[in-house]
């Protein structure tokens, strides 16, 4: 099949989003599909890829999120593009003014398409000063994701809330996660080391966007609670964003070791010994199935991935969400217990490894597909009654 895949953010990117779209692009070109990926021209160039097709067009910067950029409405271009060459689905990742575009376009030529529901933006509102426009960012998501024939979340539990929103067309396509790049055999005592640690020194760690939608000040007061129990503790913080220079003026302890990729990423995890996540925003989240992969205990709120895969008490603590007070003692506690991390640890290893990365590429596949064909019935049909 030949795929339009739409998105805003994708590699170099690093953000949940921008990984996820590409790994749905690369498995599925590894499948022998041609994909035909659309998305707004950044400043570092494209880097080809094999059997992906990437089509540039003009974007602008996301105003107060630095990094990220909104791609232009690109309608003709798009018209014109898939004219020429017609895919045979459309999967538009993100909700923007090219995510819209590739909207209306695939609906003037009858082309079929699904959506992503990524990114909660009616919660960041409130994070970004301009709480009263929550309502209209909510219907806003609605009226887009009403037009897709299919709107794939990660877990059931949104898709429980989308159908609440009035979004219908809801249906579930699984996170995985790498369990070969993640793992608990690339602990590296080099890197620890050049974190001023020993083998016995808990390093808490941090990974994502340092943004304000994360719920930064429950992670530092989290740590602080913890150097009460380990006094020798230290704090990584993997990742950039518009709030990484007032967290480290306020923290001059922390350890920042800006953006990783790949395998030092994956070094950085398991060199690492819990994993705190106090975020409120995600639809998912994915680092917290990568901690777990890397045998890493975690304590997050029971939302999206830590709601699916933490078993409280086992691999890590699945905290009510807004329960700041239990979400601090949880991490204190396990800061404390050595022997509990380790325990914790490899529970959250064996907790992953059945999560497939093929399967979920196949299930895309296959809805894609269902998709196209639906759609070939449905032209065959009208033209039988002309």
């Amino acid at each position: 099949m030949r795929i339009g895949i739409v998105t805003e953010t994708y590699p170099p990117e690093i953000n949940g989003v921008a990984l996820t779209v590409h790994h749905l692009a690369a498995g599925l070109a590894a499948r022998g599909h041609s994909i035909d990926l659309i998305r707004p021209r950044q400043p570092e160039s494209h880097v080809d890829e094999r059997g992906i097709d990437a089509f540039e067009v003009p974007g602008i910067g996301l105003p107060r999120y630095p990094g990220l950029r909104l791609g232009l409405p690109a309608g003709r271009q798009l018209r014109q593009r898939w004219l020429q060459q017609r895919p045979d689905a459309i999967y538009v990742a993100t909700e923007g003014p090219l995510g819209w575009s590739a909207m209306r376009a695939a609906g003037q030529l009858g082309i079929p398409l699904s959506s992503g529901f990524h990114t909660r933006f009616d919660h960041y509102a409130g994070h970004y000063g301009v709480r009263l426009l929550t309502p209209l960012v909510r219907a806003y998501l609605r009226r887009f994701h009403r037009r897709a024939m299919a709107t794939l979340v990660p877990t059931s539990t949104l898709a429980q809330e989308l159908h609440a929103m009035g979004i219908a067309n809801a249906c579930l396509l699984r996170r995985a996660v790498d369990t070969k790049l993640f793992h608990p055999d690339r602990r590296d005592a080099a890197l620890r080391a050049s974190w001023g640690v020993d083998a016995l020194t808990p390093v808490v760690l941090y990974v994502g966007r340092i943004a304000p939608e994360k719920n930064l000040q429950l992670a530092v007061q989290a740590f602080r609670a913890i150097q009460q129990q380990a006094p020798q503790a230290r704090y990584v913080w993997v990742g950039e964003g518009p709030a990484h220079a007032a967290l480290q003026a306020a923290n001059p302890d922390f350890i920042f070791a800006g953006a990783q990729r790949g395998e030092a990423l994956a070094r950085h995890y398991a060199s690492a010994d819990l994993f705190p996540f106090p975020s409120l925003s995600e639809t998912f989240g994915n680092v917290v199935i990568e901690a777990m992969a890397a045998g890493l205990p975690v304590v997050a709120f029971a939302q999206g991935a830590a709601l699916e895969h933490l078993a409280d008490g086992i691999n890590g603590y699945a905290i009510e969400p807004g329960d700041a007070a239990a979400f601090v003692q949880a991490a204190a506690t396990l800061a404390g217990n050595p022997a509990l991390i380790r325990h914790m640890g490899r529970a959250a290893h064996a907790g992953v490894a059945g999560l497939s990365p093929d399967a979920v590429i196949r299930d895309f596949e296959t809805l894609l597909r269902d998709m196209a064909e639906e759609n070939l019935h449905e032209h065959a049909a009208i033209g039988a009654t002309l």
